[in-house]
């Protein structure tokens, strides 16, 4: 292949080391005119010295203009990299469009603490939330209907399907036109008045749009990869996820050609064994890139306390309906908060809003000097804070230096 023009554009598909995999667009500019490409090669990219000293990281997801590209090889040099739309530091993506945080309902059990987490890390990235269960087909209807309903009241409308029968549970709430009767109180906590703020029954109606009554869940056997490709045409999707739910033997059913490597869950300690090592993307069939991620068990939450309510989708609606007394309310135990209480997730806010505090304590606390206390992370997902031994105390000195010492010790005695 033969193209005249010196530099030509693409997307980052996957970083390793010091080297960028680099797909190109289907089109490049070739003495002023678009000319299109026979397949979107990919070239092997390392960045340029001046990137480097200039301190621009290159990552996946990143539209990059390559230099000088070597079509024998299939190599190149990137010299250039577009501003980004959106950028996550964990996983490192840019330009991201959307999350799609997959969970299993059983083999490794659905924990509601570790659930949260997640959501609202995804939540303070202020990209679009999706949110898919797998492995629907390990537990009992019922139990579908209450998590339905449960994550329903949460905020959100997860997608069930079972990658391994191929089976789709059809959305969990679907939009209904159903009108709150102004003569039949509505039995839930919401309905009441939030303290320090009353409610109509038409604010009402807006508040409790997830306890409406929801259509029956319905099984469709087959089309899981058409099920889940119209939600992800044409954008970059970051999955995320822990360990062992299935993201990689869900990235197979949506592009069989890759094949990913799969492991079963630990039977020992009941979570996934980790198989993705690095951040790729996959191009999705009929368009889009779908980012696969390492699996982790409990993301760090790096938010300031004061917008940590904002990813509730609860007290964001609460928020929506009325305002606190005061303006810097942290909605513990402040008068006239409409956030306090009467939601499930609302103690999940609480042990979270502990942690940024903390968090932020000990950032103001380092910036001056270095910190005496270092954080750890239970298995349940809780953190705490522990002190550090002395840094570089009890370091073993090299064998470079005791041989250095060695030396100067001998000639002092020669000296004497």
């Amino acid at each position: 292949m033969s193209l005249n023009s010196p530099s030509i554009v693409g997307t980052v598909i996957a970083v390793q080391a010091n080297f960028y995999q680099v797909r190109l667009d289907p089109e490049v500019s070739i003495d002023g005119k678009n000319a299109p490409l026979a397949d979107s090669p990919t070239l092997l990219c390392t960045r340029r010295t001046r990137l480097k000293k200039i301190g621009q990281q290159v990552m996946v997801g990143d539209r990059v203009v390559v230099d000088e590209p070597d079509w024998t090889d299939r190599r190149g040099a990137i010299s250039e990299v577009f501003p980004r739309q959106t950028e996550l530091n964990r996983p490192p993506v840019a330009n991201a469009d959307r999350i799609l945080l997959v969970f299993a309902l059983a083999e490794p059990d659905l924990d509601p603490a570790s659930l949260t987490r997640f959501l609202v890390k995804a939540e303070s990235t202020g990209l679009e939330v999706s949110l898919c269960l797998n492995k629907c087909d390990l537990v009992t209807p019922q139990e579908l209907e209450q998590w339905r309903d449960r994550l329903s009241g949460w905020g959100y409308e997860p997608m069930f399907i079972s990658v391994r029968s191929g089976e789709v549970v059809q959305e969990a709430t679907k939009e209904t036109k159903k009108e709150v009767s102004a003569q039949e109180p509505a039995s839930h906590d919401l309905t009441e008045k939030i303290e320090g703020s009353s409610v109509t029954f038409e604010e009402n109606s807006l508040l409790l749009k997830s306890v409406d009554s929801l259509d029956p869940l319905k099984s469709v056997h087959g089309p899981l990869p058409n099920f889940l490709l119209q939600h992800l045409q044409g954008k970059i999707t970051v999955i995320c996820g822990p360990s062992g739910v299935g993201k990689s033997s869900l990235i197979n059913q949506l592009i069989p050609a890759l094949n990913l490597r799969v492991n079963a869950v630990s039977g020992k300690l009941g979570r996934g064994r980790h198989t993705t090592r690095h951040v790729e993307l996959f191009e999705l069939p009929g368009g889009g890139l779908l980012a696969d991620t390492p699996g982790f068990n409990q993301p760090a939450l790096e938010c300031d306390p004061s917008e940590l309510a904002e990813y509730f989708p609860e007290a964001r609606q609460r928020l929506a309906l009325g305002s606190c007394q005061f303006s810097d309310c942290s909605h513990r135990d402040e008068p006239n908060c409409v956030v306090r209480g009467g939601w499930e997730r609302y103690d999940y806010y609480l042990n979270f809003l502990s942690e940024a505090i903390v968090r932020q304590q000990q950032e103001q606390n380092s910036s001056s000097a270095e910190s005496s206390l270092k954080q750890q992370t239970k298995s349940d997902g809780t953190q705490h804070y522990e002190p550090k031994l002395q840094t570089k105390k009890y370091r073993r000195s090299s064998r470079r230096l005791q041989h250095q010492s060695l030396q100067d010790m001998c000639q002092d005695l020669e000296e004497l």
